[in-house]
């Protein structure tokens, strides 16, 4: 009874006579002992445990952790809230747009606002005081990092980015500005990382440095001109000691890339792109970066699908929830930051702020769907006649509380005799109840085929850990 090679990536090819793999709400992991049982295994991916509601309406469009303090502060339609540990939003100030994802920074004193308008807003730190920019040499930001004292900002719809007067987010000066001028592509976002300014162009990007200059204190690093800019300014997140962005260039758009050093590495792959190709309004992905439990782990938001990129394993994985129709569409979490020692996200479609828990089993009580498409089991296209399939699973982990003390967690397999466009009838099984640790997961008399793809799904809330399957041939 061989082992089939079960645990993988999110790898859906341009066709799927190649490869047709799904990891759905779950992410392998690569054990670190030689003597492992096995080399891999799948954890589920972290629900989502409710932390706090703001009161209005939208969607939560940024979230901030004060650099000074252990503040939290979130937007919400057009509404800015404090978020206090253990619950509760204290409403400081009201913008003027009330959609569309929102840039934050502070500089220890002051915490900025920019909301892609020609409109930027302070609050003072220290007496929660609310107030739009007026200065005439603000112009407004898609963008806004901190670095040095000082504010920084891109000039919406030109080559320029500008900054604040040093540590006054409310005073600019009319000369106090550069071009990334390697290449007239105007400039889409900014971000601070390791004490140096990346720039990003739609199609190049540069870094800069604080050169200490009186006329004005940023002058390119040499040899930094990257001929790949950004497509989407909310997709830019730092990880791992890097930068990570969605690109587009010259030649076009739709790859994920990380710098090293000044260098830009393609992390996406084909099956990846041709996802990403599929999607619209690329301009409007947003990504955030987390770690957890020794992972890095780098989301893309698109409107209909979760990408997301683990930097310990180099793989990807989707995340998903059921919309009212039963479809599987993105992850709620739209943006990120952490507070209170824990990870905290913002829901895209209401003003939810969740725990990331890896302990919790369901998204604020709705299902989460985890889901393995295996790789093909063929040979030389060949009939093969499958006896029975065994899943190496977690047994005997039982309901979440809430649910039925002892019920029994229930694993589905169905299966494609023709390269995923039609698959069998769910085959449900015990996976045990609590306490069950030695129920075994396996399926019998499944037929003949000349190749095949197994898919696993369970919606139960518990713990899903899989580490392989063992498939007996006749």
């Amino acid at each position: 009874m061989p082992s089939i090679p079960f645990v993988g990536p999110s790898y859906q090819s341009r066709s799927l006579t190649l490869d047709a793999q799904r990891t759905v709400n779950l992410y392998p992991e690569v054990a670190e002992m030689g003597d492992s049982k096995r080399i891999a295994a799948m954890y589920g991916t972290p629900g989502l445990k409710k932390f706090v509601i703001c009161p209005g309406s939208g969607g939560i469009r940024g979230l901030w952790k004060a650099s000074t303090g252990d503040r939290v502060f979130a937007v919400r339609g057009a509404s800015l809230y404090e978020i206090a540990n253990g619950g509760g939003a204290t409403l400081h100030g009201t913008l003027e747009s009330d959609s569309g994802p929102v840039s934050i920074s502070d500089n220890g004193l002051q915490l900025c606002i920019v909301d892609g308008t020609t409109s930027g807003y302070i609050l003072t730190l220290a007496d929660n005081t609310f107030a739009k920019i007026t200065d005439p040499d603000f112009y407004g930001a898609d963008t806004v990092a901190f670095m040095d004292g000082y504010f920084i900002f891109n000039r919406i719809g030109t080559t320029q980015f500008y900054i604040s007067r040093l540590y006054d987010g409310f005073s600019y000066l009319g000369t106090d500005f550069s071009s990334a001028e390697g290449s007239p592509d105007h400039v889409a976002g900014v971000i601070s990382d390791h004490r140096e300014l990346w720039v990003f162009g739609q199609q190049t990007s540069e870094v800069w440095y604080n050169s200490g200059d009186p006329d004005f204190p940023f002058d390119r690093i040499q040899g930094t001109f990257i001929e790949h800019g950004c497509i989407a300014p909310f997709s830019i997140a730092k990880m791992d000691n890097s930068v990570f962005w969605l690109g587009s260039d010259s030649r076009g758009s739709g790859m994920v890339w990380r710098a090293e050093g000044y260098q830009p590495r393609r992390i996406s792959n084909h099956a990846v792109e041709y996802a990403i190709s599929l999607y619209s309004n690329l301009e409007g992905v947003t990504g955030y970066a987390y770690q957890q439990d020794g992972h890095n782990f780098y989301v893309l938001n698109f409107e209909t699908a979760t990408w997301t990129y683990d930097a310990a394993t180099g793989l990807w994985h989707e995340r998903g929830t059921y919309n009212a129709d039963g479809q599987l569409t993105r992850h709620r979490a739209d943006c990120h930051v952490v507070g209170f020692g824990k990870n905290l996200v913002g829901d895209y479609e209401d003003g939810r702020i969740y725990e990331l828990d890896p302990s919790t089993y369901t998204d604020d009580g709705a299902e989460i769907p985890r889901i393995r498409a295996a790789p093909y089991v063929s040979s030389n296209l060949q009939w093969l006649f499958h006896s029975s399939l065994q899943v190496d699973m977690e047994a005997g982990v039982g309901l979440d509380a809430g649910a039925t003390p002892g019920s029994t967690v229930n694993a589905m397999l169905d299966w494609s005799d023709d390269d995923g466009g039609t698959w069998s009838s769910e085959h449900w099984v015990s996976a045990g109840r609590i306490g069950e640790r030695r129920q075994r997961i396996k399926w019998n008399r499944l037929g003949r085929a000349r190749d095949r793809i197994y898919r696993l799904k369970v919606t139960d809330p518990v713990k899903v850990a899989i580490v392989g399957a063992v498939l007996e041939l006749a």
